[in-house]
């Protein structure tokens, strides 16, 4: 009996509850080795290497383990791959064409767990293109939600995260206006408009001691307080408001 060697890959797309005691990638892990263990007398056994992603999207395949386990198949170290559904390899069919060659060229099967099929048959590869084909569907139509709803939220005023400008601070999912560094953004337009060029303007403000603005992350790191970039505050679209509604007097 040839002795079949069997890589398990498993993925979770976000970190959320990866710091459990047995987490998704665990349970998709037992469910494999399971599988693995029930085709012993096909001469199938498991090989002691991991190849796990938590926290990676499957509609990309920069990620850590699915690259070793690629490096694997071509340096001809497994001959099955084993997975709990077929979404957990991949999300995009064109990643999965790609990969399909490449496990054809190094001889590697393909198995699904909870689809029941492989694809050393042809019937197999047209049921995994059909499933894939709806995997990416869904991936789309809920990028699509996700646009949506950030643009929507964003015509009502919301602010849908990333860095605070100067002159800002966040209350209730909206941008307000911080009194203090909102007077420092107006004076870094006043003397843009008075030096006439970013690199006049970039030594006054190192002579002004204007720095960017202070924020503390979820982990309680202090970040910024830093020379500013003074093109950095030119540009961003929510601060030549602040010029605007009050411009520095005299």
């Amino acid at each position: 009996m040839i002795r079949q060697r069997c890589a398990i890959y498993t993925r979770k797309s976000t970190e959320e509850g990866l710091d459990q005691d047995f987490n998704s990638l665990d349970a998709q892990r037992e469910a494999c080795a399971a599988y693995i263990l029930s085709q012993r007398h096909e001469g199938w056994a498991e090989l002691s290497d991991r190849y796990d992603d938590g926290g990676f999207s499957g509609g990309s395949m920069d990620r850590p383990g699915l690259k070793q386990l690629l490096k694997d198949v071509e340096a001809g170290r497994i001959d099955i791959i084993v997975v709990y559904k077929v979404d957990r390899l991949t999300r995009s069919l064109s990643d999965f064409a790609k990969m399909v060659d490449l496990f054809d060229g190094a001889g590697v099967s393909f198995v699904s767990v909870t689809q029941a099929f492989n694809t050393t048959s042809s019937m197999g590869r047209l049921t995994l293109n059909v499933l894939l084909s709806f995997a990416q569907f869904e991936r789309e139509v809920t990028a699509e939600r996700i646009r949506d709803k950030v643009a929507a939220s964003k015509r009502k005023g919301m602010w849908m995260g990333g860095a605070v400008p100067l002159g800002y601070d966040v209350k209730d999912k909206a941008l307000i206006v911080n009194p203090v560094e909102a007077e420092a953004t107006r004076t870094i337009f006043a003397e843009y408009l008075a030096a006439g060029s970013v690199r006049e303007l970039s030594n006054k403000l190192d002579v002004l001691g204007t720095v960017s603005k202070r924020r503390t992350d979820r982990h309680g790191r202090t970040m910024g307080g830093c020379v500013l970039l003074s093109w950095c505050a030119l540009q961003h679209p929510a601060q030549p408001h602040l010029y605007r509604q009050n411009p520095p007097q005299g």
